[in-house]
């Protein structure tokens, strides 16, 4: 009888060390054993898309706390909405003998906006209002409401500005939505350019763009025949190229960076480490980033943003390859395989599926991350959703909404 219960409790044991999980293989390898960790204590990132309020811009702080070791990353979208404004501002100054087309005495221009509700969309079109004296505050801060068509200056969310000698005005501006739902629509802005340009063409001084999809697709269809200067967002490639050819300028927001702490803060937490390893502080392979220069980290709000660079036709040789990893960063780290559920919410979105995600793919090799890259419609979160049928086959997720209310979404998955 002794020696029976000395088998059992043999069997007990083992069948409880197997209940609680363990790492089995060597560094480099992938993890043999499933992992008993609750979907819901698993890491997290909220990456592009802040977890926030579309109306009010106030930050979803129950989806950046969901657990330890959810963050977000993004880039300081003030610091570069003021960036794109200054840039468009200087132009005038640089330009003032041959900007104002029809000699007026007002320079005009017209503005893509991506997405009424993205605190991103909002800070950049309050940015370019702002530098160009157009801005008109409401409840405290400037309004960000698209003006409609307003060649006579008569709008109520923008007014004439000043830069230099020049009135300002902001002919007309929208978002630009597709019959489908989907925002930061590129060939929206194509259509969008060909009405207004029919209606006041030789009013249009300046083209701006909450992005360089939009901003690519009017100067393509028509402010590059008329050489008319337009400034995009995202430092896209085929937009810097196109510096060459008469497009004005856009803002590189560290892509590079952004997709490296995108996958670098999901390792370090997968491996237990301190959130700062190959961040602030150099990791065993030398990664390191410069803060204040190349990101800064908001601890209240766990979130890392990348800093931006305007890129222009002085630097802009510089920017030719966005798909370019950062050269401190690009270094090979040491840990086991590890699979990482990762969503793009629009895989027609150009620069999250031409620039950023290109940008992933090679940082997790060099971070040893399986990544499952889910593109979505952009336009509702269950086309996404619904594809996350198994949660537990993941060590780790990184998200990135529709709409940036809809964190509940997710997080309801994972519960």
């Amino acid at each position: 009888m002794k020696k029976l219960f000395a088998v059992m409790t043999s069997a007990v044991l083992a069948l409880s060390l197997v209940g609680c999980g363990s790492k089995t293989s060597d560094k480099g390898g992938s993890s043999s054993t499933e992992s008993t960790v609750s979907n819901a204590d698993k890491p997290l990132v909220w990456y592009n898309r802040q977890p926030s309020n579309s109306t009010t811009g106030e930050l979803d702080k129950d989806a950046l706390n969901f657990n330890k070791d959810t963050y977000y990353v993004g880039f300081d979208a003030n610091q570069g909405a003021e960036l794109q404004g200054k840039m468009v501002a200087d132009y005038i100054a640089a330009h003032k003998d041959i900007i104002d087309r029809n000699g007026d005495g007002v320079i005009g221009y017209v503005l893509a906006i991506g997405d009424v509700g993205h605190n991103d969309s909002i800070a950049r079109t309050r940015g370019v209002r702002k530098a160009l004296g157009t801005a008109v505050e409401k409840d405290g801060t400037i309004d960000a409401t698209p003006a409609g068509t307003n060649t006579d200056g008569s709008a109520t969310v923008v007014k004439d500005g000043k830069v230099g000698d020049f009135k300002v005005r902001e002919l007309a501006s929208q978002e630009m939505k597709n019959s489908a739902g989907a925002t930061w629509d590129a060939a929206t802005a194509g259509n969008a350019i060909g009405t207004w340009s029919a209606s006041f063409g030789d009013e249009i001084d300046l083209v701006i763009s909450n992005n360089d999809g939009m901003g690519m697709s009017m100067f393509t269809a028509w402010a590059k025949d008329k050489k008319v200067a337009t400034f995009g967002y995202d430092a896209n490639s085929d937009a810097v190229a196109a510096i060459a050819e008469g497009y004005g300028g856009t803002i590189s927001q560290h892509a590079d960076v952004q997709a490296y702490l995108t996958l670098r803060v999901l390792r370090n937490a997968l491996d237990g480490v301190d959130i700062n390893t190959g961040i602030a502080k150099a990791d065993e392979a030398g990664n390191v980033l410069e803060e204040g220069v190349d990101y800064v980290y908001n601890e209240e709000e766990r979130s890392f943003y990348a800093l931006n660079l305007a890129v222009t036709a002085d630097n802009y040789k510089n920017f030719m390859d966005a798909t370019k990893t950062f050269e401190p960063v690009s270094k090979e780290v040491k840990s086991d395989t590890k699979k990482v559920w990762l969503n793009i919410y629009n895989a027609s979105d150009n620069f999250l599926s031409s620039t950023y995600q290109p940008l992933l793919e090679k940082y997790d090799d060099l971070l040893h991350l399986d990544v499952e890259y889910i593109g979505g419609d952009g336009q509702t979160e269950s086309n996404i959703t619904n594809r996350l049928g198994n949660p537990s086959q993941y060590d780790a997720y990184a998200i990135n909404m529709v709409k940036t209310d809809n964190a509940t979404s997710y997080t309801s998955l994972l519960k």
